[in-house]
């Protein structure tokens, strides 16, 4: 049984231990650490704690632990939107509440499951976890994916997404009314401090990020945007927009809890896709149209 130990210095002080072992463990969902420390495999001082127990500075960390057996990712006959498609790489319009990759215990009802039925030469492409995949979006926002179908496509579309060379915009729809007609957010962004699951620009672990947005519309209370994230952190275009004072309607996670009208689910829609053909090295460019689901939404709104 594998057993890691750590030391507790200043910066990871008042977190809770499930929390720091979930980020220093990464192969083990929450709820999996949650269970060991249950079983008092995690101690400090030689005593088992609880999952809730805050860290101090210079607590030796004991944690004997167990890796969940690897699971072979099944294809699944999932439909798809596809909207382009060669020997190279796949073009989709994701649907809001498809996880993209399996992950936190969840191996099936995913893209990758959908991709390895349709695509099974995908299968031998970068991690068996992820087969094919050079980028995600969250599991509640739509819209366009790319995915590698040959290794040279998987290669150079992760050097693009690596160099800044692929553009992304994004339809969103946020409380409040922005007052500029367009500006840039650049707050760094980390995992939270206390809540690892979460994202913040309160962390001690920054890295840059910088997001790019323009008004489309202004509603009564809302205001909808186009929005082009130049970094690509995770849930960068969410937290930046909930730390301006605009989260995005919807958002259950950086949102606001409190609302009169409900949104069938996050309003953030990836519309448009742009970057060079591993291929050919023409620049290609892919878009969806905002979903129906959304597109009703805003048909209930009062116009400013």
């Amino acid at each position: 049984m594998p057993r890691k130990t750590f030391r507790i210095c200043s910066s990871d002080i008042d977190q809770r231990l499930d929390v720091f072992l979930s980020g220093k463990i990464r192969e083990l969902t929450r709820s999996q650490l949650q269970k060991m420390i249950e079983e008092n495999r995690a101690r400090i001082g030689g005593i088992p704690k609880k999952s809730s127990y805050r860290l101090k500075e210079g607590d030796l960390i004991e944690f004997d632990f167990e890796l969940p057996r690897e699971q072979r990712i099944s294809p699944e006959d999932i439909p798809i939107k596809i909207l382009y498609d060669d020997d190279h790489l796949a073009v989709i319009d994701k649907p809001s509440g498809m996880v993209v990759h399996p992950g936190a215990g969840r191996i099936h009802q995913t893209l990758v499951s959908a991709l390895l039925y349709h695509y099974p030469v995908i299968r031998e492409l970068g991690p068996k976890e992820r087969p094919g995949i050079v980028h995600r979006l969250d599991k509640d926002t739509s819209g366009v994916v790319v995915v590698a179908k040959s290794e040279k496509a998987y290669i150079e579309l992760q050097k693009q997404f690596k160099q800044r060379r692929v553009d992304k915009w994004y339809l969103g729809l946020v409380w409040g009314k922005v007052s500029q007609e367009e500006g840039s957010i650049s707050w760094a962004v980390g995992r939270h401090g206390k809540h690892g699951e979460r994202m913040s620009i309160k962390t001690k672990k920054p890295r840059s990020a910088k997001t790019l947005f323009k008004v489309i519309k202004r509603y009564d209370e809302y205001t909808l945007l186009d929005i082009k994230p130049v970094t690509g952190r995770t849930h960068q275009i969410r937290v930046h927009l909930a730390a301006s004072g605009h989260p995005i309607v919807g958002d259950t996670r950086y949102g606001r809890k409190k609302i009169k009208i409900r949104c069938p689910r996050l309003f953030l829609h990836a519309y448009r896709l742009s970057f060079s053909h591993p291929q050919t090295g023409r620049k290609v460019e892919f878009s969806s149209s905002l979903p129906e689901d959304l597109e009703k939404f805003l048909g209930k709104l009062g116009t400013a």
